[in-house]
């Protein structure tokens, strides 16, 4: 994978990718996974506020509920569970795709027509995705923040004008700029793990089917065990 993506990172800058083969696969990444990203952010900070709200009532603290809610999802959980629901839905789809195409041995023709399968099939895909992933995590933070509004609102009695100036004078744009930043380098490993299981996929329906779920599966345990690295070098810039 760390060759893969080297790779990519040689030939995209040697021979830059079409920009309707970009703009294609930002597509598919970004605007086609809107739904499922924004209700699981919304879903997640109205139950983190439920669940706050209720604890820091027994302290009187209620009040700090967007304060809490606010940090974890921009800090964390935003681009967490971002990149899981990304690597569960285009990351698989990308090793499906790239799957079927080597076992197909379309992957094969496009060399014995010279053409580079990383330039014109990895390039663009890991492009899209690094590009996308910060994008739908501003939107899932955003999201996730507004359902906790909610819920401050409907259950806990705290009006939206505060919530919005409790959080704005506690959060700062360090915080916001570490969750995209994590957003980018899950975007990356998403992108060349799905990549490096497609075109390594053998044996059939059944090597493209091994493909896709070990895509899922080391992109999510990679995601979460990344994080923690990121987060304790990331607060050292804090």
């Amino acid at each position: 994978m760390v060759v893969l993506f080297r790779d990519v990172l040689v030939t995209g800058l040697r021979d830059p990718p079409s920009r309707t083969a970009v703009v294609s696969q930002m597509h598919e990444v970004g605007v086609r996974s809107l739904s499922i990203v924004n209700l699981t952010a919304i879903f997640t900070g109205m139950v983190m506020a439920l669940q706050l709200g209720w604890f820091l009532s027994t302290f009187g603290a209620k009040i700090f509920v967007s304060r809490v809610v606010g940090f974890a999802i921009i800090s964390e959980l935003g681009p967490v569970l971002t990149a899981l629901m990304i690597g569960g839905r285009v990351g698989a789809g990308m090793a499906a795709e790239l799957g079927t195409m080597k076992v197909t041995e379309q992957v094969d023709a496009l060399r014995a027509l010279g053409t580079d399968p990383v330039q014109h099939l990895v390039v663009p895909r890991l492009l899209a995705i690094i590009i996308m992933m910060p994008l739908l995590t501003a939107m899932a933070d955003l999201v996730g923040v507004l359902g906790g509004m909610v819920i401050a609102w409907l259950e806990l009695s705290v009006s939206p004008s505060f919530y919005f100036t409790s959080l704005v004078q506690f959060l700062t744009l360090g915080d916001l700029w570490r969750s995209l930043a994590k957003a980018t380098v899950f975007g990356a490993i998403i992108g060349t793990i799905a990549c490096h299981q497609g075109l390594k996929a053998r044996g059939g329906a059944d090597g493209v089917g091994h493909a896709t779920t070990a895509t899922v599966v080391k992109a999510s345990i990679t995601v979460l065990v990344t994080n923690f690295f990121l987060s304790k070098a990331l607060l050292m810039f804090a």
